[in-house]
């Protein structure tokens, strides 16, 4: 195939994603505003999942669901807020759940030119991406957001100044959060993939453990800054976890390119 061939097939395939992704984007805005009442505004509400869990440990420091405790009412403070939040939600989430066949797709442009051995590395790459992005997705949306949105909506500089949540407001947090979480997932991707070339050593995670140890803390801490051990030590383990799943990559990795 010349240039020209591989252009009109490139073409071709960035053709099939623009249609997945609004096909997508369409039944996603019909569906929308269930997805909204039962999915996206479900930590606003004292129902949900992570705070009837945490509400029946002892010491977790959570008001108990059936009592009312804690709940979050959104305003709409622009006219076009509600449609436009409509349109680039559903855009946004057809993309994320459009993205494992988006790549899948790419995939088979570029699988052709690739040798065996290669092949075999990106199919791992692939689906270690996948589940890592989602996995951290649902610990964003599980985890983190709901406990920072308890924090954040009950903190008070004054009692004179009572919070009036926007949905504007309401919905950078949630993506910023969520997506970020899905973002620092790949961390055990990245170092297995920067250990395969030899750069990112074991030792580097042993030598520096207790300084993440600390980096880990601090950070649970600013997401969860209500003082609770308990609620502590929820956002710290999955992040250290996260850590110590990285340098077992690095070993695999240094293995592979010693049998080489």
């Amino acid at each position: 195939m010349g240039f020209w061939d591989h252009a009109e097939a490139l073409r071709g395939v960035l053709l099939r994603i623009a249609g997945l992704i609004l096909v997508l984007s369409c039944v996603l805005f019909a569906a929308m505003p269930h997805i909204f009442d039962s999915v996206i505004l479900a930590p606003c509400r004292p129902d949900f999942i992570l705070y009837r869990w945490l509400a029946k440990l002892p010491g977790a420091m959570l008001p108990d669901a059936a009592t009312g405790g804690f709940e979050v009412h959104l305003i709409n403070i622009r006219l076009a807020s509600q449609f436009f939040i409509h349109m680039t939600t559903s855009f946004w989430l057809a993309i994320v759940l459009g993205f494992p066949m988006c790549v899948y797709l790419l995939w088979g442009f570029v699988a052709p030119g690739l040798y065996e051995e290669e092949k075999r590395g990106m199919r791992t790459a692939f689906l270690a991406g996948n589940l890592m992005f989602f996995l951290g997705v649902a610990t964003g949306y599980f985890l983190v957001f709901p406990l920072t949105l308890r924090f954040l909506a009950d903190y008070q500089l004054s009692a004179m100044i009572p919070n009036q949540i926007s949905l504007d407001s309401y919905m950078d947090n949630f993506f910023m959060l969520i997506l970020v979480m899905g973002i620092v997932f790949e961390l055990p991707l990245v170092t297995w993939l920067i250990g395969k070339t030899g750069v990112l050593k074991r030792d580097f995670f042993n030598r520096f453990r207790r300084h993440a140890i600390v980096v880990l803390l601090v950070a649970a801490a600013v997401i969860t800054p209500s003082g609770d051990p308990f609620t502590l030590m929820v956002v710290f383990l999955p992040l250290y976890i996260l850590w110590e799943l990285s340098a077992f990559a690095v070993p695999m990795a240094e293995k592979r390119n010693q049998e080489v």
